[in-house]
């Protein structure tokens, strides 16, 4: 309170008109612009959480890809054999789904953190609205919290990537571009994530999400070719988000870039424009009314 205490008011407290003034200054200076350029409050506050409460389910995460890897490519690997990579190549099939892998790890790790996390923080925790009560604003915690989803996704990459190094299933430099290129893919889940996730509000709806990326999983070619499938069916696998970051991951893997490349970054830049965009609105929205 002493903050609002101005040259002439008497015991740090204001008139009532002139209070009432201060306190529209205060919230206009606080919500008159969406981003106040101090996004790194709200990822200190994110890390502090992460490393008291958090680590653990961050770790456990990490292991998922490596297990289905592990399971898939070296089991039922020596079953199916080698397969044909994205260059026309022979590869083993562990090289040929390690790829799809990472985009998928990449996918988990961001919706997780856009989706379930910021679902607590916006419906119970209230943190949000806590959040927007101070100079930040609605960009200001789209940004940390997306920047979060995204650091967890370098790692989960930067882990995945020295596993398929021990394994030996990176056979080109250009198989480090995986790293960013992993980021990119979190980042156009993890923005869209987050803006949808401000729709929902009850358990319910929130197992939509589940409901949608299990098929995404399972059919984005992550085990099998686009080819086995019908070609309406092709149609719709092509138009998903995780086909495109597959795609794109197992190129880079073995150093063959086409002119589809582009057009797979193209997609999650879009992507990533319009996840942002609506996480903004909806913030503002919901909170600054």
């Amino acid at each position: 309170m002493s903050a609002l205490a101005g040259p002439g008011s008497a015991g740090g407290r204001v008139p009532g008109g002139a209070s009432r003034s201060v306190t529209e200054e205060a919230r206009n200076r606080a919500f008159g612009k969406l981003y106040s350029g101090n996004a790194r409050a709200v990822i200190a506050r994110g890390l502090m959480a992460t490393r008291s409460t958090n680590w653990l389910v961050m770790v456990s995460g990490f292991f998922e890809p490596v297990l289905f890897l592990l399971s898939m490519g070296v089991g039922l690997g020596a079953i199916v054999g080698d397969v044909q990579g994205p260059d026309g190549t022979t590869i083993s099939y562990s090289a040929y789904i390690a790829p799809a892998l990472l985009a998928v790890s990449a996918m988990n790790g961001a919706v997780y953190d856009s989706t379930w996390n910021v679902f607590f923080k916006m419906n119970f925790a209230k943190l949000y609205q806590g959040m927007l009560y101070t100079s930040l604003g609605p960009l200001d915690v789209a940004l940390g919290e997306i920047f979060l989803a995204l650091l967890r996704g370098m790692l989960y990459a930067t882990g995945f990537t020295a596993v398929m190094g021990v394994m030996g299933l990176i056979t080109t430099p250009w198989a480090l571009l995986m790293i960013p290129a992993s980021v990119l893919i979190a980042f156009g889940f993890a923005s869209l994530g987050m803006g949808i996730t401000s729709f929902l509000k009850t358990f319910q709806q929130m197992d939509w999400i589940n409901f949608i990326l299990l098929p995404m999983f399972l059919f984005s070619a992550t085990f099998y070719p686009l080819s086995v499938y019908p070609q309406p069916i092709q149609w719709f696998i092509q138009a998903m988000p995780l086909w495109h970051g597959v795609e794109l991951l197992r190129q880079i893997s073995v150093g063959s870039f086409t002119a589809a490349t582009p057009l797979h970054v193209g997609y999650y830049l879009v992507m990533t424009a319009v996840g942002m965009l609506l996480t903004t609105l909806r913030l503002r929205s919901l909170f600054l009314k």
